[in-house]
């Protein structure tokens, strides 16, 4: 059950090179990411020197109960490597969870970190990205069933996973237009120690951007 409430959140994807006139994006897509999802996201860019973006973003898997489990996260994205078409950015994001079942609620407080480098033209951009989301808090509330029919001595409370994080490693690519992108993230998700993968060994996200000012 935890695993599902540390599963990775595909971030917010910019093409670099096609911002430069606009202030905001707004986002919306759907992917794989532990069980199929939807999302909407917001991104800000700075007038500063090197490109800063600072973001926000709100997930729900599919399902009857949409509110039983959810993602959100905020933070931003800095262009430390700021070539004509080679660009490098780094991402932070804290990161809100929450999932439910007949048995546990879980609330989750967790960070990401992520790194991506590649290929940014006004028309397509190609790149590839490594990144760690790590679940640093979680709060366990288990059901009166649970304790009745599974464990009765279970504790409710705040835990702090020792393992509790995944490293993703993939590639992000899209297309740009005059003011929107499509754009695809994808690629393979392995835990904290490096020896297994979660469930659903993959995550996977198609999106569209729309920039205005």
């Amino acid at each position: 059950m935890l695993g599902s409430a540390i599963q990775p959140v595909v971030g917010q994807t910019i093409n670099w090179n096609s911002v430069d006139n606009f202030k905001n994006v707004i986002n919306l897509g759907f992917g794989w990411d532990y069980s199929l999802s939807y999302h909407i996201a917001y991104a800000r860019k700075l007038n500063t020197k090197m490109p800063v973006a600072l973001n926000a973003s709100f997930a729900i898997p599919s399902g009857e109960n949409l509110v039983d489990d959810f993602k959100t996260k905020i933070g931003g994205q800095l262009v430390i490597l700021n070539n004509a078409n080679y660009k490098g950015a780094v991402t932070i994001n804290g990161i809100f969870r929450r999932y439910e079942s007949p048995l546990v609620r879980l609330h989750n407080f967790g960070s990401e970190l992520k790194g991506s480098f590649g290929y940014y033209s006004t028309k397509w951009f190609l790149a590839a990205e490594l990144g760690f989301d790590k679940a640093i808090v979680t709060h366990v509330k288990h059901a009166k069933s649970y304790k009745d029919n599974v464990y009765s001595e279970a504790v409710d409370g705040w835990y702090e996973p020792a393992t509790g994080g995944n490293y993703i490693l993939g590639m992000q690519t899209g297309v740009s237009f005059k003011k929107s992108d499509i754009i695809l993230n994808l690629g393979v998700v392995k835990t904290q120690d490096l020896k297994s993968s979660p469930l659903i060994p993959f995550y996977l996200m198609l999106g569209y951007n729309l920039r205005f000012n």
